[in-house]
């Protein structure tokens, strides 16, 4: 089956999706995903994919995340978490076992809040403070972005626990995601504990941190928090 899911999406390979590809995702020496493959499959065709072939082994969705082309570990999480819906416990662990392999932001983005935080939710989350101390970007990513789902719940004590940890994180790409998290806090849990945050740290943030928090805000508030640096 894994096979013929990999025929699949190669089948919708695009050559000139796949090169704009390699620059969007900075796969260049010395970049963030660098060596990494792709065939520019769209997003769309992916999810199409993974929804007909939902009912895979957790022994071939694994297999799928370790895949060498980028398309073909989307189509796996995106199986993942369908199967993370029934067997929560089986996703999870699965899912750190292979964080080495979930190494670009989308993939992350796509993942970590419907596989991590859902299965976590309930439990003891000091294993996201492990993650967001981790050398690993990507594991401090999934940290952070596995937080959204406490979010949608209203519950956003944990994000900023991370927020504060990772402030003086050197990556963009973690500035990137903390900021989101934060702004999001503000959209749907609270705009003034998200506010008192910003007061009380905002003046530490990296710029393009504090910039994705307060994407939503007022021009005279931007100014505002903006001035505190």
């Amino acid at each position: 089956m894994k096979e013929k899911i990999i025929r699949d999406i190669k089948a919708l390979a695009n050559t000139e999706r796949a090169k704009g590809s390699l620059r969007f995702f900075k796969t260049g020496p010395g970049e963030y995903g660098e060596g990494d493959i792709f065939w520019g499959v769209k997003g769309p065709d992916i999810r199409n994919v993974a929804k007909k072939y939902s009912e895979l082994t957790f022994t071939e969705t694994e297999a799928l995340i370790k895949h060498p082309v980028h398309e073909v570990r989307v189509c796996g999480l995106r199986i993942l978490i369908k199967k993370a819906k029934k067997d929560p416990k089986t996703a999870f662990k699965i899912y750190l076992k292979n964080t080495k392999h979930i190494n670009s932001w989308d993939l992350v983005d796509l993942s970590a809040e419907h596989i991590v935080g859902a299965y976590l939710a309930n439990k003891d989350k000091e294993i996201l403070k492990k993650l967001a101390k981790s050398k690993s970007l990507w594991k401090r990513r999934i940290a952070v972005i596995s937080t959204y789902y406490f979010i949608k719940k209203r519950k956003p004590k944990f994000t900023f626990e991370l927020a504060e940890m990772l402030i003086g994180d050197k990556h963009d790409l973690i500035h990137k995601a903390v900021g989101w998290m934060l702004r999001e806090v503000g959209n749907r849990c609270s705009l003034a504990k998200e506010e008192e945050f910003l007061r009380k740290l905002g003046a530490g943030m990296p710029r393009v941190m504090l910039r994705y928090a307060i994407e939503k805000f007022s021009d005279e508030r931007r100014k505002y928090y903006l001035g505190l640096s």
